[in-house]
């Protein structure tokens, strides 16, 4: 644990900012919204946060006072990048503009859902299928602002590690400042291991920053990672979800809960945090995704997950899961991966 503590806690640089932790959280649709972040905030140890992804064309109107993506707290913005997404390259510059306005540390191009919903609009890992317009979305955002410029991509639609290479070089060269590589074909939602081979691929084919992402549950994981592709940073999404204070535990910095009653503080502060900025509809919502990820924890978590989500409402669901987690439930060293699907 302190060789990887002393690996992510070298400084990384992007676009001349100084980044003081190599271990960032990934974006993910309706987890990674501003009270889990301001969770994390709490126990501490990431370089730098991701929102949702946020419609580029909605973005450019949102009130983030009753948005539910594009809201945040002023004091996360200095480490906060907000993710969009389109395939407008004219939209995305504008709805980077409005992100460089408010404040944010810089702004993430989503190349990596493959979401259908997404896909059918055209946004998303779907952008992949025409080179030259994800080119074009990088280089309009690049020109449009002067935050640094992220990129999150898959492999693209087939497992052709040089040919993500080659789309790599595109968005370096097209004013990208650092790169999320998430190593599977488009159309694999997590059915079949990421090749973090093809990540070291892409390191090699670039310059600028590039952290993997993809199959990364333990703090050995994560060692590996760093060791076997020579990439600069890891993004950590799911199993950030499930373990909240895994940026403080493997950074060995910040604060993580101790305990037999980490986890059940963890679920009830969040549970608050979720009521603080949400409607009750929204918060319950959100509550209950976090759910089947936090299940991964224990032995018996498919009782923890099922009691949640039979819950009408937010107090309901918070008393399932109080119950559930103040009995002390017998914990595993590794996550249930199959709440992970």
């Amino acid at each position: 644990m302190k060789l990887l503590a002393h690996l992510l806690r070298a400084p990384i640089t992007i676009a001349g900012h100084a980044i003081d932790s190599r271990l960032v959280l990934a974006p993910m649709a309706m987890l990674g919204h501003v009270a889990f972040r301001e969770l994390l905030a709490q126990y501490g140890g990431y370089g730098l946060l991701f929102s949702e992804m946020c419609s580029a064309k909605r973005l450019i109107h949102e009130n983030p006072a009753v948005s539910p993506c594009f809201r945040w707290r002023a004091e996360e913005l200095s480490r906060l990048v907000c993710q969009i997404f389109g395939a407008d390259p004219e939209s995305m510059a504008a709805a980077a503009q409005r992100i460089e306005q408010e404040g944010f540390f810089g702004v993430d191009i989503n190349f990596g859902c493959a979401a259908g919903d997404i896909c059918r609009l055209n946004g998303g890992a779907a952008v992949l299928k025409d080179p030259a317009l994800a080119e074009k979305i990088v280089s309009s955002v690049r020109r449009a602002v002067s935050i640094p410029v992220f990129v999150k991509f898959r492999t693209g639609w087939q497992d052709n590690a040089q040919a993500a290479a080659d789309m790599a070089k595109r968005f370096e060269e097209a004013g990208a400042d650092a790169l999320t590589f998430h190593p599977r074909v488009a159309p694999d939602r997590r059915a079949h291991p990421a090749k973090w081979g093809h990540i070291g691929i892409i390191k090699t084919a670039v310059s600028i920053p590039v952290f993997g992402n993809g199959d990364v549950f333990s703090a050995d994981d994560c060692l590996r990672m760093l060791r076997e592709t020579g990439c600069d940073g890891v993004a950590v999404g799911r199993m950030a979800v499930a373990r909240p204070w895994l940026f403080a535990e493997w950074t060995q910095q910040g604060s993580p809960p101790g305990g037999d009653q980490a986890y059940e503080r963890c679920a009830l502060e969040l549970a608050a945090l979720l009521e603080k900025h949400f409607t009750p509809q929204e918060a319950l919502r959100r509550f209950k995704k976090f759910s089947q990820y936090f299940a991964a924890n224990f032995k018996f978590g498919h009782t923890f997950y099922t009691a949640v989500q039979r819950g009408g409402d937010m107090t309901s669901a918070i008393l399932a899961a109080a119950e559930f987690l103040s009995g002390t439930p017998e914990r595993l060293a590794q996550p249930n991966l199959n709440f992970f699907r």
